[in-house]
């Protein structure tokens, strides 16, 4: 999948897709919404000891490098990803200089680290890398925390579904948190229909107006 690298408007990169004329990250700040959606909104709402974090969308390794650059708790990180990209292609983005002078090691062993089995990165930090997408894959454990970062419904329709967001629900755990940035009314609709609690909160500065936070409580 051809990719290019883009500037967006807080100073950090993203990738464009013109097959699909679509971009990995808002251009309005790629850093500035992965932190708002999800560290700020899903990851530090959880209130999981040892959070179990399920991101569907690898993609640059953003997400994932500033979950572990929260570093407050141990943290089993399971990330899917249907297109790896070249190390060559993330190198450029420069992540790490925007994040913090330690970061560069971190960003680097998330790229590096074998497919498909469980990893530690640095102490406190378990990463597992599949290379699938949720379409076909089945998850028998439970999780905390899902970063739901899939393309914009319109351009990848199969990834949100009644179905997808029915397996969603079931694979998260009691009190278990889902964070997208779609906002859409049908996408917040069938969350509410499988048993979400959904929540429209503001989205990041000079970015979305609003994201979406879906919560599994049990009365």
């Amino acid at each position: 999948m051809k990719v290019e690298i883009q500037a967006t408007a807080d100073g950090s990169a993203t990738l464009f897709v013109p097959s699909l004329d679509e971009h990995y990250h808002s251009v309005k700040g790629a850093l500035t919404e992965s932190l708002h959606i999800f560290i700020h909104m899903g990851l530090q709402e959880c209130k999981a000891a040892e959070p179990r974090v399920l991101e569907v969308g690898f993609g640059t390794g953003l997400n994932a490098l500033l979950t572990l650059q929260e570093g407050k708790r141990v943290v089993h990180y399971t990330t899917l990803e249907r297109f790896p990209l070249p190390l060559e292609v993330v190198e450029k983005l420069d992540y790490p200089a925007l994040v913090s002078a330690e970061a560069a090691s971190s960003f680097l062993a998330l790229h590096g680290a074998p497919w498909n089995q469980w990893v530690q990165i640095v102490p406190g930090f378990h990463l597992r890398k599949m290379e699938t997408d949720f379409t076909t894959l089945q998850l028998k454990e439970k999780y905390d925390v899902i970063y739901f970062d899939a393309f914009a419904p319109e351009k990848q329709p199969e990834m949100w579904s009644q179905e997808i967001f029915q397996r969603m629900f079931e694979c998260l755990d009691t009190d278990g948190i889902l964070v997208t940035y779609c906002a859409k009314g049908e996408v917040r609709r069938m969350l509410q229909r499988v048993g979400f609690i959904v929540e429209r909160l503001p989205g990041p500065p000079q970015g979305k107006r609003e994201i979406l936070r879906a919560r599994k409580i049990f009365p």
